[in-house]
């Protein structure tokens, strides 16, 4: 039986919070990494990433990014970017995902002994998925509504957000799931809707990832299109697209069972 352990990680002076499931799993099981959307953090997968390794009967591990849930915040969030070293503070800049797919991740996988991952990933965090698949063995690659380029309707949706957060009901909904809600917001709204992130695209970089890919995309995503997955296949063969009518942007949560049936049919796939 799986049995959650909520605990902390190190990286780089960075202390994230972290989700463990374990136990139950043959040896030779893949690990995997559930990787959040922009706005998300561990207790925002609520018991999702749970049931899925119990029915799969496979470990997993789940973190909050830095300045998301119970993880440490990104120090002056709203002010100059400011790298040293390892460690930020200030404002993102438009290849933060590029640094967490290829700088933090990596480091916490190490930490934790995982390798040839499963990498599940919603949104930012399916982004971040491809980028670490494009550069690191995978043992698969799962991608729910995933951002490889910017799209007007997602800038569009993003400013409607803002408008909530500033003056709707979103900050208090958002509360419950970070620590520090303001930072979890702006870190993500500021450098979406800056000037810079426009010209962000990875399809470039597509090619290089060798594992198997299966991309999932709502029909009534209000931040991203078909056009997202559909650049993915183009540049990575090797994918599955899967389109779900009457969903949203978290296919996870509009359609668990579904979603979960297409994942688990996706791995079980590879293993036969």
């Amino acid at each position: 039986m799986l049995q959650p352990i909520t605990q902390t990680s190190t990286v780089h002076g960075v202390q994230l919070e972290t989700q463990s499931m374990a136990g139950g799993s043959a040896p030779s099981a893949p690990t995997l990494v559930f990787l959040h959307e922009g706005l998300g953090s561990v207790r925002m997968w609520r018991d999702w990433p749970l049931t899925l390794c119990q029915q799969l009967g496979c470990s997993g591990l789940v973190y909050s990014r830095q300045g998301y849930g119970q993880s440490d915040p990104v120090p002056n969030v709203r002010g100059p970017a400011v790298q040293e070293g390892q460690q930020r503070t200030g404002r993102l800049q438009p290849d933060y995902m590029h640094r967490e797919a290829l700088v933090v991740l990596p480091e916490l996988l190490r930490q934790r002994g995982i390798e040839k991952p499963v990498l599940l990933g919603h949104s930012d965090g399916g982004t971040i998925a491809l980028l670490h698949a494009a550069s690191f063995e995978a043992h698969a690659c799962i991608v729910m509504a995933p951002h490889v380029m910017v799209e007007d309707v997602s800038l569009q949706a993003i400013t409607l957000a803002r408008e909530a957060f500033e003056n709707g009901a979103l900050r208090d909904r958002l509360m419950p799931y970070h620590a520090n809600v303001d930072c979890a917001f702006w870190q993500w709204n500021d450098v979406w809707l800056s000037d810079a992130f426009r010209a962000f695209d990875i399809r470039q970089e597509l090619p290089r990832i060798q594992a198997p890919l299966l991309a999932i995309q709502g029909a009534n995503d209000p931040y991203g299109s078909m056009a997202q997955i559909d650049a993915i296949a183009a540049q990575a063969p090797q994918t599955q697209r899967l389109q779900l009518p009457a969903c949203g942007h978290s296919p996870h949560r509009d359609h668990p069972l579904l979603v979960t049936q297409a994942i688990i049919d996706f791995l079980h796939r590879l293993k036969a």
